[in-house]
């Protein structure tokens, strides 16, 4: 179990997705961003699964089938995709993936971001959220407006650049 280097780890990670939201005038999600993490459920399994170079999820779910962190961070933080699946008015279609606040969307962007940095450190590239993305879009479960506003992003970031990808979210006021 490796407490400190889990805490240093999501401390890291939530000081980054506070920075670009407090850029991107996202204030209140960037304090509140990811403080389920702090919970015990969350934090043991980091602890216990931690490995410093992905998510502890993942190693979670190899050790036992299934992350019990993560069922649980999924349901209490609104800038994961996964909070917003459902059946539609029509159940007959299967689960589906509802419409999200754009301010959720733009705090999931962030929070990739954040992550590629956090895990990459050195290696990231303004392009690794696009790349990470493309190489596991194939089995989410996503509303079409979610989609098309996360991979602009997404795209704007990996060809303009960070500091231009902010200053545009800020500009268009996505914090309503």
């Amino acid at each position: 179990m490796n407490i400190l280097g889990h805490l240093h780890t999501i401390n890291r990670h939530k000081i980054l997705v506070m920075k670009y939201c407090f850029k991107a005038g996202l204030y209140k999600q960037g304090i509140l961003h990811d403080l389920s993490k702090y919970s015990p459920v969350e934090f043991i399994s980091g602890a216990k699964y931690y490995q410093g170079y992905r998510s502890p999820n993942s190693a979670e779910r190899e050790a036992i089938g299934y992350s019990k962190a993560w069922l649980h961070h999924k349901g209490r933080n609104k800038h994961h995709y996964e909070y917003w699946i459902d059946f539609g008015i029509d159940s007959s279609k299967g689960l589906q993936g509802m419409p999200m606040p754009d301010r959720y969307i733009v705090e999931m962007f962030i929070d990739r971001m954040a992550a590629c940095k956090t895990y990459y450190g050195e290696n990231y590239k303004d392009s690794s959220p696009l790349e990470y993305y493309e190489k596991n879009k194939s089995h989410y479960i996503m509303h079409p407006h979610t989609v098309e506003l996360l991979e602009g992003l997404l795209n704007m970031l990996a060809t303009k650049g960070e500091e231009e990808t902010i200053k545009y979210i800020k500009n268009i006021r996505y914090n309503k």
